[in-house]
């Protein structure tokens, strides 16, 4: 127990600890742009007077204005085609999709993706060859720790596609276009391979799976810290009320609740503040007793990812002819989604191709391929 503790308290202090560096290293991200929540039309004014009254840049006028450069600064606001309303409303939008983009750092974040497609396939083509067994899957999970999380930080992540792209919408009315491509590719992996971003990418996803395994037996097949089980109908009940809460909130009062409680943020330290540190810590704690909370009970990507999980190409599939039912995969498995597969339940939990089910499995009857999920 003594060895659980230290370890998990080891791994979080270097996590925390080289993020904040590195971090660093990279930079804070650009300011976002503040527009007056409602601008002062002075009537005979020119364009250019009232941008500088209302401290308006040059790239968001254009934008707003549907041009690649402001109008004629000497020109008189009067002139333009657009109701004073509809003005303040295409500024205030143009100002978001402008924050958005200078927020981005794309040096970072498009050899993220790269990276992401190189692990991503080398891990699926593992699991469909067996190869995981407890000692590769920590490695793994340790490799992406560090290269998805510790060296390219917090941002992207697949919950920031969803969870950003409902309150920009909620909040401005505006869609920003390079996060729902990260969205569609995020999903396309979902489809390609079950939660295949998820289980080996999402950088606070994979930090959770690895502190699971830190108290679990040397067959990896139970917890020296008792492990629970949740059923899925419990989690996936607190799971789908926080999204409808959160998408409320954001709709109703403009605020991002989630914000404040980001765990995403351990690989940002700077940014985590008081309620995120405690939010991150419990989270982290549970995760040596509860197979990844964040993910089961709070994440939105978690939750939009799960219902595109029944479209999954390759998945995890049970052969019928080899099969004996004596249940091992079942009790290895860290959450209850095996029991439900041999069960042939009408819900099936999330899975996240950890590998756990093909490697305890004594007739070789679970396998990780192309097919549906089949049982006795």
């Amino acid at each position: 127990m003594k060895k659980v503790w230290w370890t998990f308290l080891t791994l979080i202090a270097l996590v925390v600890a080289s993020s904040w560096f590195v971090s660093g290293l990279w930079g804070g991200k650009t300011e976002k742009i503040v527009i007056p929540q409602q601008l002062v039309f002075t009537p005979g004014e020119t364009i250019g007077a009232f941008m500088e009254h209302n401290k308006i840049p040059d790239a968001v006028m254009a934008k707003s204005l549907g041009k690649t450069a402001p109008s004629d600064k000497t020109a008189l606001l009067g002139s333009l085609s657009l109701s004073n309303d509809q003005l303040q409303t295409q500024i205030q939008k143009a100002a978001a999709l402008s924050s958005e983009q200078a927020g981005k750092d794309w040096q970072k974040i498009l050899p993220k993706f790269a990276l992401w497609a190189i692990f991503l396939y080398v891990a699926i083509r593992a699991l469909q060859k067996g190869q995981f067994n407890r000692k590769t899957r920590k490695w793994y999970y340790l490799g992406a720790v560090v290269l998805f999380g510790v060296a390219f930080g917090s941002d992207p992540s697949p919950m920031g596609t969803v969870k950003d792209a409902v309150v920009l919408l909620a909040k401005e009315g505006v869609v920003f276009p390079p996060r729902l491509i990260a969205l569609t590719v995020f999903l396309l992996s979902v489809v390609l391979a079950n939660k295949a971003i998820c289980s080996w990418g999402c950088q606070f996803g994979v930090l959770q799976d690895l502190v699971f395994r830190l108290n679990r037996n040397k067959a990896d097949t139970t917890g020296i810290l008792k492990q629970y089980k949740v059923p899925f109908v419990v989690s996936n009940g607190v799971r789908v009320t926080f999204f409808l809460v959160f998408t409320v909130i954001a709709i109703v009062v403009g605020m991002d609740i989630v914000e404040y409680v980001d765990p995403f943020k351990t690989f940002n330290p700077a940014h985590l503040g008081i309620t995120g540190a405690v939010a991150a810590g419990i989270l982290l704690i549970a995760s040596l007793f509860i197979y990844r909370p964040w993910c089961h009970f709070f994440c939105p990507f978690g939750l939009v990812s799960w219902l595109l999980e029944r479209f999954s190409l390759n998945k995890i599939r049970v052969d019928e002819s080899t099969c004996t039912m004596c249940g091992s995969c079942e009790r290895a498995c860290p959450s209850d989604v095996m029991g439900a597969i041999l069960h042939k339940k009408t819900v099936i939990p999330d899975c996240f191709s950890c590998g756990t089910c093909t490697e305890v499995c004594p007739t070789k009857a679970i396998s990780f391929g192309r097919g549906k999920k089949e049982a006795h």
